[in-house]
């Protein structure tokens, strides 16, 4: 191959504000540098580079999406040969701390992290370099993106080359020149380097939508119950009615009802249809090589007989009687897969669309992931896929047919099947984007546009091609109540793995969808654990109890008494320091993750060590021996105050209020200023972090804490007013329960929506109960009298 390196042209950068900004990645010989510091080396005389400026600046987009930032680079390749699939190296990284998210599963990603290209995973999806600040070498971000019908991914090449492979999915479709699989950019700022690289991202392909740009289902504000771990697939109308009715009894009403799978009509291609629509096939995977036979649901819904009117049954009465029974409950949603059900739509039903069974293919990449129950069941019994030509009729006979008996939204789960299956479809990029225009399409007219929980779509197909109207998606596996390997261990560390899946995931993701953590068990041996990630999450939260076995206590400390949450202002992530650590099984790091609320911090520091992913076996292996104490430093600046949509200003910003929500103590830090936590394992803190602010007059310190019985605490601090001429503080509070603010002095007295009440100081601590009012709407006034 004849060498031709392309090096950038420093003249052709963006200008923005009217300042002259050259692009930060620059391609010099056999080296890829950020800001003339070398990240890979021994770059091949194929590889290109191309400014970002180049490509975007004329994009129809930049006023939607704000200031775009085009300092990065698009990198691409050249091919000798026409193929399918290429795996090229981009160069080689040694001695230079990474994270990365990869698919562990089919369907799932997780964190990963190395100081050389052969630490890499296959299927790498993102990948971030360390900064040096001694040397002044920023961040690097190195992102695989689509080109044409081509997708790519990162992978461990020889003696630690990156190598980038480049598939799309299909013999037939071919190519040999590629100029922008993968964007790198580089900057000061991690958070800020992904954000902008996926505004840059989102200009350049125009086939999704940012997070910022849309608006989450109301969902994510209420409280939910989830039927899966309750019934699995022996749901049913009766049982759905008890396990709301125990959460309503119990003080913890649900706004938002997920049917799980075991509602829809299906059976093996060797049952016969009949009423029963094969709901004999119960057992844990017997399901999946199901196809669906019908829009309408089985006969355990279809034959639902209402009490309250004569004439009236089925899924439509049900869901009726259910919302007018228990008025908390806003949205009933459904799962169902993306093709319909897992083994998709059996062919030559009347009714429903032609499909024929396809033999999925694991590309090699795939190969390399997880043994995993669904994609074993999957491979062996085909799937039922409908042409693209008539996905969005099988969406609008399902989708119609859900919104006619009062259906809100639906959870679409084994999204990432289609590159299987898309040898004759034109590749996996053509196939996914008639599918997901299919889907956007029906969501739009059925759902209100945003009626979706998206599920097992952890790639970045689904990230750049199925987001145009998806705003809320599941960011970790599977909540496992216990290891179904076997391993009784698993009931523990595989918790951890779920906190660490969610907390890494949401750093990618989060600019797509807004991050779901999952449902989880109250009565779980780690349902604390759970509960306290959930309520800092920034995402839904929902469980999947059992009927009438609960953690009443617990659940209270998430959920008000009208069914709404605390919801943080933000979605969580690590905090800075913990990007390139091991929170799983290097025996020694903390996880940490930062949240915001509208005029306080949260830190939530979580034990995960103990199990996680195993190179040699290629799947979650205990780490027992890592499983013990562990200690952390953390201080305000640990939360990302500048960042998201509200953020909050700490300028002039002298101490911070932290107060320790499990060992109920209060300190007072500077901004760097550190305080020392050791936790057990799976075990949690929780740091309610609030910037002290001053009445003049008299020099007193005040910072609001926050609803203490509350798992997230500072959420309920609706507004903050200092009267310097009255000497008093108001307090906009949502919520029940205890309250607690931080002030320099004890109050004169305390008001409560004009009323004057009791109240304790300790310790530069006020507390004073607060009613419930009646209302979620409706702030509680607090006038704290200096």
């Amino acid at each position: 191959m004849a060498p031709s390196i392309t090096k950038v042209a420093l003249d052709t950068s963006p200008i923005e504000n009217g300042e002259h900004k050259p692009s930060t990645i620059t391609l010099e010989g056999p080296t890829l540098l950020a800001d003339s510091h070398p990240f890979l080396t021994e770059v091949p005389a194929n590889v290109v580079a191309t400014p970002a400026s180049t490509i975007l600046a004329s994009s129809p987009d930049d006023h939607k999406l704000g200031n775009v930032i085009t300092t990065g680079s698009f990198v691409g390749f050249e091919s000798d040969k026409e193929s399918s699939r290429h795996v090229v190296s981009i160069g080689k990284l040694e001695g230079i701390r990474f994270m990365s998210i990869f698919r562990f599963k089919v369907w799932w990603t997780t964190h990963w992290t190395g100081i050389t290209g052969s630490d890499l995973e296959h299927e790498t999806q993102l990948l971030v370099l360390e900064n040096d600040p001694v040397i002044g070498r920023p961040y690097v971000l190195i992102l695989p993106i689509v080109e044409g019908p081509f997708r790519a991914s990162l992978q461990p090449g020889p003696d630690h080359e990156v190598d980038v492979c480049v598939e799309s999915g299909s013999t037939h479709v071919v190519g040999s020149s590629f100029r922008a699989v993968l964007y790198v950019d580089s900057g000061d700022d991690p958070f800020d380097l992904v954000r902008d690289a996926m505004k840059a991202v989102r200009a350049h392909l125009e086939t999704f939508r940012l997070l910022d740009e849309k608006d989450p289902p109301g969902v994510v504000d209420k409280f939910g119950w989830c039927t899966w771990d309750a019934f699995y697939l022996k749901v049913h109308p009766q049982g759905v009615w008890e396990g709301v009715e125990g959460l309503v009894s119990g003080g913890c009403p649900p706004g938002f009802v997920l049917i799980d799978d075991g509602w829809q009509s299906i059976c093996h291609d060797d049952d016969p249809i009949t009423d029963q629509e094969g709901m004999n096939r119960t057992a844990a995977g017997e399901q999946m090589p199901c196809r669906l036979i019908k829009f309408e649901e089985n006969y355990k819904f279809r034959d639902y007989k209402s009490p309250k009117e004569e004439r009236s049954k089925g899924m439509g009465a049900f869901i009726k009687d259910l919302k007018n029974e228990f008025k908390s409950v806003e949205y009933v949603y459904v799962w169902h897969a993306l093709l319909g059900y897992w083994g998709g739509i059996r062919p030559n039903v009347p009714g429903l669309p032609e499909s024929k069974v396809i033999e999925p293919k694991l590309s090699k990449g795939l190969q390399m992931t997880m043994e995993d129950l669904a994609v074993d069941k999957i491979v062996n019994n085909g799937v039922g896929l409908v042409t693209p030509e008539l996905a969005g009729e099988m969406y609008a006979g399902l989708h119609a047919r859900l919104e006619s008996v009062g259906i809100d939204g639906v959870k679409v789960d084994v999204i990432h099947l289609l590159e299987m299956l898309c040898e004759e479809y034109g590749g996996r990029v053509d196939l996914a984007k008639q599918y997901y225009k299919a889907l956007t399409e029906s969501v739009r007219k059925h759902f209100k546009g945003n009626g979706v929980i998206a599920s097992m779509e952890h790639c970045n197909d689904f990230m750049l091609l199925g987001t145009e109207a998806i705003s809320l998606g599941r960011v970790g596996d599977d909540f496992w109540c216990t290891d179904p390997n076997g391993d009784p261990n698993g009931t523990f560390w595989l918790q951890g793995c779920h906190m660490v899946h969610c907390a890494y995931n949401s750093l990618w993701m989060g600019n797509f969808i807004h991050p779901d953590w999952d449902m989880f068990q109250s009565t779980h041996p780690c349902a604390e654990f759970h509960a306290a990630s959930r309520a800092i999450s920034g995402g839904p939260i929902y469980v999947s109890d059992c009927v009438r076995q609960h953690n009443f206590p617990l659940l209270k400390k998430i959920v008000l008494p009208d069914g709404t949450l605390l919801r943080c202002q933000y979605y969580a992530l690590p905090t800075r320091d913990r990007l390139f650590d091991d929170p799983l099984h290097d025996g020694k790091t903390m996880l940490k993750i930062w949240n915001l609320n509208k005029y306080t911090g949260v830190i939530g520091a979580f034990n995960c060590q103990g199990g996680g992913w195993d190179r040699q076996a290629r799947a979650n292996r205990s780490a027992s021996e890592y499983s013990h104490p562990v200690s952390c430093l953390t201080n305000p600046k640990d939360v990302e105050w500048s960042k998201g949509k509200t953020p909050i200003s700490i300028k002039g910003v002298d101490i911070f209020a932290v107060y320790l929500l499990k060992a109920k103590q209060l300190k007072l830090l500077k901004l760097t200023e550190d305080i020392e936590l050791t936790l057990n394992s799976f075990n949690y803190e929780l740091l309610i972090i609030s910037p002290v602010k001053v009445l003049p007059e008299k020099l007193i310190q005040f910072a609001p804490i926050g609803l203490v019985n509350m798992l997230n605490s500072g959420g309920a601090v609706e507004s903050l007013v200092l009267e310097d001429e009255k000497d008093s503080v108001m307090v906009g509070i949502r919520g029940t329960g205890e309250l607690k603010a931080f002030a320099s002095e004890k109050p004169k007295s305390c008001k409560i929506d004009g009323e004057e009440v009791a109240f304790n100081y300790e310790d530069c601590l006020i507390t004073t109960d607060v009613p419930w009012n009646g209302s979620n709407s409706r702030l509680s006034e607090i006038e704290y009298l200096f």
